[in-house]
């Protein structure tokens, strides 16, 4: 009896205060609350009338929707400073995204902002929403919005700059993340999107920056690593660009991007011992290994192997094929273009599809690196010598240095 009495109490207690929350906010979300803690308190009042003894699970669902469903949703109320409402957007919204029901939660989101403007919950699900569909103005406007709401949420100032630069509005991107680096330095997430927007707008030595100040508190990251030696690239430094996919390889001994890069320095200073041991290794990843036998076979036919460079080159037109049309603009490879020809299967190459995993930035390193291989092929010996001492000659600067 005592046990009932305590329930009764704080279940119509409970019910009072939702009531009073709906009448005082005029929020109707709090009715389906009502009609939870409504069918709990009808439960036990139909025990009580029948005087039954209900088994416990029954028991247990009476009390979870009469308290402590009810006291949940209070407690999280007051701890998170959300209102009701907000909390269920928050699981309708996700729910209905899961179903494909993008548009109709689009239109529920704002519905609920034109009641609700300052629902920082809804303006970042309606943000997110844009990000998807591609609609990058809209969802510029609302990360502004939750940035105004929620003014030290560092993780909303990246999702504005992520979609400012998606919006191409670097520049206003590159600003916002500059002041947040100043306050947070060590933030790996902001240092890495503001560096690819430098190497995006081709401002390779800007980028060099800002991956050499986050070394100082990420001194063993591959993803610094990788990106300096690509920035390095771009500028033509191909020193400093191979010693940091060095370091790179290094960290991780599975970054076969980075040793691919490697083979096409170590071709540029015609070493070509050194390239064909590292495209050997790049071979390991898939979406590389076209790439990998045409450069082995392009070292072949410097070497005077006819037979393995023809090999190669057919194992690479077969992994694929736009890989053909490259050897024919090529003159180094006019020994072997004739004994090379594109497999009957996918002769219409604009049919088949090409798996693609290389970020955009890896590949324009990789065809950067490819023009300059190619103008290497030019080169006289005197010529790839001179290229070689001047190699030697950085490297002992380097050692000095140290």
């Amino acid at each position: 009896m005592i046990e009932k009495i305590f329930f009764t109490t704080i279940a119509i207690a409970l019910f009072t205060i939702t009531f009073l929350k709906l009448i005082k906010k005029n929020d109707t979300t709090y009715i389906y609350v009502l009609a939870i803690e409504f069918i709990g308190i009808a439960i036990n009042f139909i025990e009580l009338f029948l005087k039954a003894q209900f088994n416990w699970s029954l028991k247990l669902i009476t009390y979870l929707l009469s308290i402590i469903l009810p006291i949940l949703l209070f407690t999280i109320e007051k701890i998170k400073n959300v209102e009701i409402s907000e909390l269920f957007i928050a699981f309708t919204i996700p729910t209905l995204e899961k179903f494909g029901k993008t548009d109709k939660a689009k239109t529920i989101l704002t519905n609920f902002l034109n009641k609700n403007q300052n629902s920082y919950i809804a303006h970042k699900l309606l943000a997110q929403i844009y990000m998807k569909q591609e609609n990058y103005d809209l969802a510029v406007n609302e990360y502004i919005r939750t940035t105004e709401l929620k003014t030290k949420n560092i993780d909303d100032y990246y999702q504005l700059s992520v979609a400012l630069n998606k919006n191409k509005q670097n520049e206003e991107a590159i600003t916002i993340l500059q002041d947040i680096i100043k306050q947070m330095p060590e933030n790996g997430k902001i240092t890495n999107l503001l560096g690819e927007i430098y190497f995006e707008q081709e401002r390779y030595k800007e980028a060099v920056s800002v991956y050499m100040s986050a070394l100082r508190y990420h001194p063993g990251s591959f993803d610094i690593y990788y990106s300096l030696g690509m920035a390095y690239t771009m500028m033509n430094d191909f020193g400093r660009a191979k010693e940091f996919y060095e370091k790179a390889a290094e960290v991780n001994s599975l970054a076969y991007n980075a040793k691919l890069n490697l083979g096409q320095i170590a071709l540029i200073y015609g070493d070509l011992d050194e390239a064909e041991k590292y495209f050997m290794q790049s071979l390991k990843q898939n979406d590389l290994e076209a790439g990998s036998y045409y450069y082995l076979s392009q070292i072949a036919l410097l070497k005077g192997d006819e037979d393995k460079a023809k090999n190669y080159m057919n194992v690479a037109v077969e992994l694929d094929p736009r890989t053909y049309k490259q050897m024919q603009k090529d003159p180094l490879f006019t020994p072997i273009k004739e004994k090379v020809s594109l497999p009957q299967e996918v002769i219409e190459e604009e049919k088949q599809e090409i798996k693609k995993i290389l970020t955009n930035k890896e590949t324009k390193v990789n065809k950067h690196l490819t023009k300059m291989c190619m103008l290497v092929e030019n080169l006289s010996n005197e010529d790839l010598q001179v290229i070689r001492k001047s190699k030697e000659k950085q490297i002992e600067k380097d050692e000095k240095q140290k």
